[in-house]
């Protein structure tokens, strides 16, 4: 089975084929560098980078652009707060962007383009929209004319004539729905009191840049395209950003692209559903997020990927105490089950004439289950399912008296490494570099997690989460006032 994607363009599960039968050209959507990266970004780059590692093991060069937005009112709204400019702002922001990307074991991209270093591309961009006939001076600023560009909506699935206002600020506009390439001047007050409650008595205004139209800063939307283009050409195979960039942003990228070039500006889009808490999108504007700062120290990268794995990119996935504690409480059967495997394998007991067919018959379905998994639109929940089942047959097979299958085991470790490491981004043998602290932190999260199954009525499981904490020597006694554990010595 080779690779198909969900195409949010076509609205179809499509066969994946790049222009290039060699290469795949990756655009991934960036954060606006205004606040720390929460949770609901880590979601999409831990799947982001599912899809670039399985790209890689398909056999493709992959090239990866993911861009910062370094310019924008949210980011000036921050001036005083976190730094004393819009660029120290962005480059605080940016340099602990790069920090918690670092922490996630993400691929690096091939470059991290900013929209400060690229307003020359913007500007030539929009020019040639103007000269073309699909934008429009007004007042010092640029606006794209929707109704000029016959395919607008395509993406959203939209009519033009039924869209409602775009929220820019500037000139006068022709359509309702006419988005800004261009904004005259800088930051306005107005602009600022949508994101400070207290504006100072002299605001910041940002930075701004010379350009035929005046000085000014360019829209939110022509920086990507742009970008894009600048390091990736006129047409990608892959845009990959969340879903609740659809409309506006996509849908006007692939305008302002097109209009152009005259050329396709990508050929798959797929969007990455929201992380959600208490019913509601994590979102730093809501201010019910959890930094990646903050889970990697409490949960480690691990249990981060194994909790954002476990759902498919394009289904929706809620956070939870539970949640991480199960995440928890695989990553352990996991690591566990290959440190064992590697132990057996490489020891006195593992011969090369016993045979464990469950072992090998297990680990051969897992192989195939997988790469059917990933080739399903990059669908990593059942991906992550098939490792885990060759977690538990190592564990049954090390739970015998012996002697051991070597032919299995070493094939079980292949798989494990192969899929589970290289593909999934798991530090499987390697030293965590945790605290104490930290684990503590994850065996409680496991005991709670018994507790809530005991309390369920489902005591097998909770059975197994027991022995499973014991064998790694995590000793648990039950009592009146509950459960209480020791790390091992």
């Amino acid at each position: 089975m080779s690779l198909r994607v969900s195409n949010t363009l076509t609205g179809e599960t499509e066969p994946f084929e790049p222009r290039d039968p060699d290469s795949v050209l990756l655009y991934y959507c960036g954060l606006t560098v205004s606040d720390l990266p929460h949770l609901g970004h880590a979601r999409a780059w831990v799947h982001v980078d599912a899809m670039h590692r399985w790209l890689d093991w398909l056999g493709y060069d992959v090239r990866h652009v993911e861009n910062f937005t370094d310019v924008n009112e949210k980011i000036v709204a921050r001036v005083g707060e976190v730094g004393e400019s819009e660029e120290g702002v962005a480059h605080e922001m940016i340099d602990r962007t790069l920090t918690a990307m670092r922490s996630l074991g993400l691929l690096r991209a091939e470059v991290y383009p900013r929209v400060s270093e690229h307003v020359p591309e913007i500007i030539s961009l929009i020019e040639r929209l103007v000269e073309r006939g699909y934008a429009y001076e007004s007042e010092g600023s640029v606006y794209f004319d929707v109704t000029a560009f016959e395919g607008y909506g395509k993406l959203s699935n939209q009519n033009v004539e039924e869209l409602e206002a775009q929220d820019e600020e500037g000139g006068e506009k022709r359509h309702p729905a006419d988005f800004a390439l261009w904004k005259a001047g800088g930051v306005s007050p107005e602009a600022l009191s949508d994101h400070v409650s207290d504006l100072p008595a002299s605001p910041p205004s940002g930075r701004t840049w010379d350009s035929p139209w005046g000085e000014g800063r360019p829209g939110w939307h022509i920086e990507c395209s742009a970008m894009s283009m600048t390091h990736l050409g006129e047409t990608i195979d892959l845009h990959v950003g969340g879903q609740d960039l659809v409309f506006p942003h996509h849908e006007n990228e692939i305008a302002q692209s097109e209009a152009a070039t005259g050329e396709e500006f990508a050929r798959y889009w797929l969007h990455v559903r929201l992380l959600e808490t208490d019913g509601e999108k994590m979102s730093s504007s809501l201010g019910n997020f959890f930094t990646v700062e903050d889970a990697v120290e409490r949960f480690g990268t691990d249990v981060l990927r194994m909790f954002l794995l476990s759902t498919s990119y394009s289904s929706r996935q809620t956070y939870s105490e539970a949640a991480l504690s199960e995440a928890a409480e695989r990553w352990e059967r996991l690591s566990r089950a290959y440190d064992r495997a590697v132990e057996l394998a490489d020891g006195p007991d593992a011969r090369t004439k016993v045979e464990d067919r469950e072992l090998r018959e297990t680990v051969e379905r897992a192989r195939e289950t997988f790469v059917s998994g990933m080739n399903d639109d990059f669908n990593t929940r059942e991906a992550l399912a098939a490792v885990l089942s060759v977690a538990s047959a190592v564990n049954r097979h090390a739970d015998g008296d012996g002697p051991y299958d070597y032919r299995g085991l070493a094939r079980a470790i292949e798989t494990v490494e192969e899929f589970g490491g290289s593909v999934l981004g798991f530090s499987l043998g390697a030293e965590s570099g945790g605290s104490v602290e930290l684990a503590e932190e994850l065996v409680g999260l496991v005991v709670s997690l018994r507790e809530e199954e005991r309390a369920a009525g489902a005591y097998d499981r909770a059975d197994a989460l027991r022995e499973d904490l014991e064998r790694l020597g995590v000793s648990i006694e039950d009592g009146t006032d509950g459960p209480t554990y020791r790390l091992p010595e």
